[in-house]
């Protein structure tokens, strides 16, 4: 069994990988937290205390850390002899994490795709351009690497691998949707990393349509969707993580992902990108300073964690997936619903953190059983899909479904144990 957990990251989603791998501390051993800022580590370890998250005894440590530094990551990791590596720090470091992994047999997490801070919207599949030109050097040095295990990216990677395990016969279509119906009352605000969530959105949308690479501009293809809970909502046609490996695991003809926006933020973002303010190339001001104006916008905007204390509302992300079995069309959306003042009240965090950290610590106890330690790369929808969501089901995102039967919670054989409560009842627009 692996032990010992090394963060690397200390935002909102490090904040709940943290509380999580403490709550399961039996399993995991001693958790450290790095991040470039120790107090930022410090404050998490403080949260983790005074929500009494630590299940047993154990060591729960922070440390200052480069983690683009592949040799000062390796060491530390060496040091605190830590056997899985949760990387949920910023896109660009994944490959440097990666290097430190393979340097010393670690086992590597991360819950997105890495990213070159001088690229935006490179050519598909992204994970061909970085991650996927080190899967030999995985294999061969026997080091488990598990790309995107998140929520999405990652927990609906897994829903599409049950669909096509346990519901269809063929696949025509996978589309996933990702509805924030929460309102944390700040005129604007994104709900991760400023700089990773506007670079998603200022080139093209790549989507995987009748077998090959579809180039869209940003909100330009939207639908409508009735979801549960939250209601019919508007969501937009954009591009993301997961539809560059499901295109090519899965054998599926068409596979896109759609995200709701609300009104405000689409007006925000685009007065901010049509004046230039979203561009990652250094300008210079008048006085003569080098300034990067994407940096700059993110560091005037509030900090995504900071939302979580007045945060309201549901999401609703999952997969409608269409195709046939025994001979008939059919059409099923698995999904989860995450209730944002639930979060905060479980691990002092936003719902939106929430469902990208609880996989990511999930991912990092199937490893330390033994589950998923695979001892090469693979992304989520690759592994067995229902320990993964057993797991989930109990740790607070359980999974449901809604088909011609009606909705209902999948079944994994266990009572879930500190699951959000969900009210069906739908919820009022955001207003932004």
């Amino acid at each position: 069994m692996k032990r010992n957990i090394l963060i690397i990251g200390a935002g909102g989603v490090g904040h709940v990988v943290a509380h999580k791998c403490a709550q399961n501390n039996d399993v995991l051993g001693d958790i450290h937290i790095a991040s470039r800022t120790k107090a930022k580590g410090e404050a998490i370890i403080a949260s983790v205390h005074a929500k009494g998250s630590l299940k047993t005894g154990g060591r729960l440590l922070a440390h200052e850390l480069d983690a683009l530094d592949i040799e000062q990551t390796a060491n530390l990791i060496r040091q605190t002899n830590s056997a899985i590596v949760i990387n949920v720090g910023s896109a660009f470091l994944n490959m440097a994490v990666l290097s430190a992994c393979l340097a010393t047999g670690a086992a590597y997490i991360d819950t997105a795709i890495h990213e070159d801070p001088r690229k935006v919207c490179e050519t598909p599949p992204w994970y061909g351009n970085y991650e996927w030109k080190r899967l030999a050097e995985c294999a061969g040095a026997g080091v488990t690497a598990i790309l995107g295990a998140g929520f999405d990216p990652g927990v609906v990677n897994a829903y599409a691998r049950l669909a096509q395990d346990e519901y269809f016969d063929r696949i025509d279509s996978i589309d996933i949707v990702d509805i924030n119906a929460g309102d944390h009352g700040r005129y604007f605000a994104t709900n991760f990393d400023p700089e990773i969530n506007f670079r998603e959105f200022t080139g093209q949308v790549w989507s995987w349509q009748q077998g090959r690479w579809t180039s869209n501009r940003m909100f330009e293809v939207s639908k409508e969707w009735d979801l549960p809970v939250v209601g019919r909502r508007t969501a937009y046609l954009t591009g993301h993580d997961e539809i560059h490996s499901l295109s090519k695991h899965l054998g599926v003809p068409n596979v896109r992902f759609w995200m709701g926006f609300g009104e405000r933020y689409i007006t925000v973002f685009n007065v901010l990108k049509n004046l230039g303010l979203l561009s990652e190339q250094p300008v210079r001001t008048a006085e003569g300073q080098e300034v990067i104006p994407l940096k700059v916008v993110k560091a005037v905007l509030p900090d995504p964690s900071s939302l979580a204390p007045d945060y309201a509302g549901k999401t609703c992300i999952g997969d409608v997936v269409k195709g046939m079995k025994d001979g008939k069309p059919r059409e099923v959306f698995i999904y989860n619903v995450a209730d944002h003042a639930e979060a905060f009240a479980e691990v002092g965090s936003q719902a939106i953190s929430y469902t990208a950290g609880v996989p990511a610590a999930a991912a990092a106890l199937l490893i330390a059983k033994g589950d998923w330690d695979v001892r090469k790369m693979v992304n989520v929808e690759e592994l067995a899909p229902r320990p993964f969501l057993a797991l989930l089901d109990r740790m607070g995102l359980p999974a449901r479904i809604r088909d011609a039967d009606g909705d209902r919670p999948l079944s994994f054989g266990a009572e879930p144990v500190r699951a959000p409560r969900r009210s069906e009842a739908p919820v009022p627009a955001p207003a932004a």
